[in-house]
Parts: C-alpha cells; sequence; structure tokens
C-alpha cells in the first residue's frame, strides 16, 4: 500500500506541477496552446465544425503544417517542465538555456522531430514493410506499442540529457529502467490519458454546434493541449525519477 501510495502522490504532484508551471512560465506554457489555437482556427475556416472533417480538410496544408509545429511545440516541455520538476519548481532555473543541457537536449528534439515528420508525412509503415494493404493498420499499431515500450526504456535519457547529464545515454537508459516498466507505464497513462480524453471530446461534442459553443470549446481544447503537454513531459520525468532511485543514481549532472 505505501508504495502505490507514493505513486498516487507523485501523479497528484504531477498535475499540482502543471498548474504552478503555467502560473510561473506562462509565455513558455503557451507556446502549444497558441499552436492548437491557431490549427482551431484554420479548421472553423475549413468547416470541419459545421461539416465534419471531409477530405479537403483533412489534407488542407495549413491545417497539416500547424499540427507539425504544434506536434513540435509540445515537445519542448521535456526541456522546460523536466528542469522545472527536478528543481522543485525553481522557474529561473528551469527556463534557463545552458549548456550542455540545451545541446543534449537538441540533440533528442532533432531526433523526435523526425519521427513525428516521419509519422505525419512519411509513407505507411505496413508500405516500407511490403504488407499487403489490409494489414497496413495492423503494422501501424504493431509500431505504436514498440514505440511506446521503447520510450519507456529511454525514459532515464529523455530526462537526464535536459538536466545536463550526458553520462545516461540510450544504452544505460535501458539498463537503467529494466524492472521498472510497469510503473514507468501507470506514470505515463497517468499523464497522459485524463487530458488527452477530454481533448478528443472537445474535438467531436462541438461539431454542428451553435459558432460561440465552437470557440468556446476550441479555446478550452487549447489549454487543455498547453497542459497535456506538460503532464505527458512530467510523467516521463516521475517514471525516470523511480527508476534512477532504485538504483541509486541520480539524473541530475554532477
Amino acid at each position: 500500500m505505501g508504495d502505490n501510495g507514493t505513486m498516487w502522490r507523485d501523479i497528484r504532484q504531477l498535475y499540482a506541477d502543471c498548474g504552478a508551471f503555467a502560473l510561473a512560465l506562462p509565455i513558455l506554457f503557451s507556446v502549444p496552446a497558441v499552436l492548437e489555437f491557431a490549427q482551431h482556427v484554420v479548421e472553423i475556416k475549413l468547416g470541419l465544425f459545421s461539416q465534419g472533417l471531409g477530405a479537403a480538410a483533412a489534407f488542407d496544408q495549413r491545417r497539416l503544417s500547424l499540427g507539425f509545429a504544434k506536434s513540435l511545440a509540445m515537445l519542448l516541455p521535456a526541456y522546460w517542465f523536466v528542469r522545472f520538476m527536478a528543481s522543485r519548481r525553481d522557474a529561473d532555473w528551469a527556463r534557463k538555456i545552458e549548456r550542455p543541457a540545451a545541446t543534449l537536449y537538441g540533440v533528442q528534439f532533432a531526433l523526435l522531430a523526425m519521427a513525428q515528420w516521419l509519422s505525419l508525412f512519411g509513407p505507411p509503415p505496413g508500405l516500407v514493410l511490403g504488407l499487403p494493404p489490409h494489414l497496413w493498420d495492423h503494422a501501424s499499431l504493431l509500431l505504436g506499442a514498440l514505440g511506446v515500450m521503447l520510450g519507456i526504456y529511454l525514459a532515464a535519457w529523455w530526462v537526464a540529457w535536459p538536466l545536463g547529464n550526458s553520462a545516461i545515454g540510450p544504452l544505460r537508459s535501458i539498463a537503467v529502467m529494466i524492472g521498472s516498466f510497469w510503473r514507468a507505464l501507470i506514470y505515463m497513462l497517468a499523464g497522459f490519458l485524463p487530458l488527452a480524453a477530454v481533448h478528443q471530446l472537445l474535438n467531436a461534442l462541438p461539431i454542428g454546434a451553435p459558432e460561440w459553443i465552437v470557440w468556446l470549446a476550441v479555446t478550452i481544447d487549447s489549454l487543455v493541449v498547453g497542459f497535456l503537454a506538460l503532464s505527458s513531459a512530467g510523467a516521463v520525468y516521475l517514471a525516470a525519477r523511480h527508476a534512477a532511485r532504485r538504483r541509486n543514481i541520480t539524473l541530475l549532472a554532477r
């Protein structure tokens, strides 16, 4: 019970830290929120909330470009918010762009940006693997599941580099995270699913609603996305911190 109590206390603290970050560093918090709102503005002009997601809206270049920009913006808290949590809400240190932390994180950001680009604009994995079309969806689901598993084992790396600790690379991260998979998975689901569900509802419910409801929903949704970017990054920090404590190692640079 004690260990489970600690886990749920960590999750409650995660969401409390999200709110504290939004208040302490509102400009940084607003980056993904503003891009989400801009994407919604384009979607409203395309008639998405009045007519549904047609082919023209789905493949509109403005919508796709803003979606990609938003996905990149949602990666940024992996630097700012991880440092905010690790320093126990030291906003000045969290927003500081310093070496080697910023350089190390830049490498991670470039890798994640490439993966995001491929997921949005690249060919379906099933096509790359030469599978028949009826198996493409299965291949995408399998690749997504493998990506989640790999992300869990790389959690210590994702966290250590924004903190300036170059000693924990991908291979050492895997060693650190072994034995902490299920705890890490719970953290990551708890940091993602609640706000992701709200995000999906706020995108679906306003379809066909009066215009003022649409604008209200997309405004709230933009804020939800801002918090989702934080909670997702923070969940990775909780997973890495728990595993590091089990191994009696530090994630911070010495």
